[in-house]
C-alpha cells in the first residue's frame, strides 16, 4: 500500500511541478492542460469564482510581466486517498512588472486533485491573502513566512 501512495505522491508532485513550470514560463496552454474539465478556481484576481480554462485571460496577465514569473511553492503538503488528493502550501509569486518595478507577494494556496484517465488533474485551486483586522480591510500582502526573505 505504501508503494502505491508513494508512486501517487510522486506522480502528483510531478504534475504540480509541470503546472508551476508552465506558469513560470508563461505557457497558458501548459497551465490549463493540468486542469480538469470541471475545474473551479477561487483566485486572487476577480471574479470570485472561475470555472473557465482561461487561456486568453492567462495570456493577458502574463503580458503584464517582463520575462519569466517566479513561483515558489513552500512547505507543500499532499494527502492522497484513492483517486482524490488535496494539497496546501505557501506560495511566492515574484517578477518584474511591465514598466518596471519588482513585485513579490506571498499567499496561501490550496489544491484539490483527481485522477482522470490515469493522470492527476487540478480540480480546485484556491488562493488567498489575509487582511488586516484593524478596520482598514487592507490585504496583508507584505507578509512572508518567518524564515523567508520577501
Amino acid at each position: 500500500m505504501t508503494a502505491g501512495i508513494d508512486r501517487d505522491r510522486t506522480a502528483l508532485r510531478s504534475m504540480l511541478d509541470a503546472w508551476a513550470e508552465a506558469l513560470r514560463s508563461k505557457d497558458a496552454e501548459g497551465v490549463v492542460r493540468h486542469q480538469s474539465s470541471d475545474f473551479l478556481q477561487y483566485s486572487l484576481a476577480p471574479p470570485l469564482v472561475s470555472t473557465a480554462a482561461d487561456v486568453p485571460g492567462l495570456n493577458a496577465w502574463f503580458a503584464t510581466w517582463e520575462g519569466p514569473i517566479g513561483l515558489e511553492l513552500r512547505d507543500l503538503e499532499l494527502v492522497i486517498s484513492g483517486d482524490a488528493g488535496f494539497g496546501h502550501c505557501l506560495s511566492r509569486l515574484s517578477g518584474t512588472k511591465v514598466g518596471g518595478g519588482r513585485d513579490t507577494v506571498w499567499f496561501r494556496q490550496t489544491f484539490g486533485f483527481r485522477r482522470v484517465g490515469g493522470n492527476w488533474k487540478i480540480v480546485h485551486q484556491r488562493e488567498s491573502v489575509p487582511f488586516y483586522m484593524d478596520g482598514s480591510d487592507r490585504a496583508a500582502v507584505d507578509l512572508a513566512p518567518e524564515s523567508a526573505v520577501a
